[in-house]
């Protein structure tokens, strides 16, 4: 009986420690399967990455938490990047720099677990690298409703859709406008058709060339911002049959005077070179003397029997490439308003020359109106000539571009006015 008794006793006691430890087991089972692993991050490029190209993105991602703290650098500046909604992923916003080292530190969180990351990685050194090298207007110019963006490469470019891409042009009052390939280092932006640039407001271009692909193995190094104003709205129309010329500034008649155009009569290869040409012409630059000769139609200035001259003209303003201009012309004044008698240029009573001249800013408007002969859309900075479609299509990316203020940005002064640049080409009284 003692020995039954003590039997049952120890097989109760035994009963009672296997079902002890049989609970004890079921709730460490259920923690474990509750409890959040810890945070995963992965950083792309990997740590000891090299030759990671410049075009490429930084990012680092995050399983079973989120990102608490994220900082990229190259050297001391620090990389700009944008969190997700949820917090698990951050993607660097620019292209990387060619040739430098970057270094990635990252911090995950969940409900219970902290996790730290590193990377540190190298780009590549390419075989060439790329810049602008001038952009016209100058920064700080003030400039009319009509002016183009010109940027001028140091090298050929044969990505353009990436180099278009990292181009961004914002004004205060917004436009629709588009870029053009004029050559394989140059892309013109100027707005749509007639739909100048409103008067008085800033514009502003950026260009994010840093590690952009300019060419195979030929990467941007350095970025471009680069502001300007649009000032008074000035229109002048030339109408060479009535022989007057009207400025309209901010949309107010502000001159008409009578003027003499290009008389005609010398054709060479079908081309009437003595006629004013009819078109969108822009204002390029100013001259308060300026010598005109006939060498720009290949006679010699003695060889007066072949028209040759040569002569001292005040106030000039230039309006193409092929030596046209609005200018003072004192010994003319009588067949103003009467005749045309000039070599192309636009003869201007001298008091109007003075004042046109010192009212100029480059990129107004001077529409010739009622010759035969058709300015061409590359004679200067005539770019409104050629039709919206086409010049759309000379684009990388053959699209309109609306620009717009800056969102958040305040507006930047712009510095004083910049003098217009000197002449390349001679001239035509």
């Amino acid at each position: 009986m003692i020995r039954r008794t003590t039997t049952a006793l120890t097989g109760t006691a035994a009963l009672l420690l296997v079902t002890a430890c049989s609970g004890n087991t079921a709730e460490i089972s259920e923690k474990a399967r509750t409890e959040p692993a810890a945070p995963q991050v992965t950083i792309t490029p990997a740590d000891g990455t090299g030759k990671v190209k410049p075009d490429s993105k930084i990012t680092v991602t995050v399983t079973d938490g989120t990102l608490q703290n994220v900082t990229v650098k190259a050297g001391k500046k620090e990389v700009a990047g944008e969190l997700s909604a949820d917090g698990t992923s951050w993607t660097s916003t620019w292209n990387l720099k060619p040739g430098a080292t970057y270094q990635v530190s990252a911090t995950a969180a969940n409900q219970v677990q902290t996790a730290n990351a590193a990377s540190t990685f190298t780009t590549l050194k390419p075989a060439g690298t790329f810049a602008i090298t001038d952009i016209t207007p100058m920064a700080g110019e003030t400039v009319g409703v009509g002016m183009p963006i010109t940027l001028t490469f140091d090298r050929d470019i044969t990505d353009k859709k990436a180099v278009e891409k990292a181009l961004t042009v914002r004004s205060e009052k917004p436009a629709v406008g588009a870029w053009y390939w004029t050559a394989a280092n140059q892309v013109i932006f100027r707005t749509k058709n007639k739909q100048y640039w409103e008067p008085h407001q800033k514009i502003k271009l950026s260009a994010r060339l840093t590690g952009v692909r300019g060419a195979k193995n030929v990467y941007g190094t350095a970025d471009r911002s680069h502001q300007f104003k649009i000032g008074d709205s000035q229109i002048s129309t030339v109408d060479t049959k009535t022989k007057h010329i009207t400025v309209v500034r901010n949309g107010k008649k502000v001159k008409r005077v009578p003027i003499s155009a290009g008389k005609g009569g010398r054709v060479v290869n079908g081309v009437d070179t003595y006629l004013t040409t009819s078109g969108v012409h822009l204002t390029m630059s100013r001259h308060r003397v300026e010598i005109m000769t006939s060498e720009w139609m290949g006679v010699d200035p003695e060889d007066k029997k072949n028209g040759g001259y040569k002569e001292v003209i005040p106030f000039a303003v230039r309006i193409s490439n092929s030596g046209e201009y609005v200018h003072s012309m004192a010994s003319r004044v009588w067949a103003m308003g009467q005749y045309n008698l000039s070599h192309g240029c636009v003869n201007a009573p001298p008091e109007f020359a003075q004042w046109y001249y010192n009212n100029f800013q480059r990129g107004d408007i001077v529409d010739v109106t009622g010759t035969k002969r058709r300015v061409e859309w590359n004679n200067g900075w005539s770019y409104y000539e050629m039709p919206w479609k086409k010049w759309v299509k000379g684009g990388a990316l053959d699209q309109e571009v609306a620009t717009g203020p800056e969102p958040g940005a305040p507006a930047t002064p712009a510095a004083p006015s910049a003098p217009a640049a000197a002449p390349t080409t001679p001239a035509a009284p």
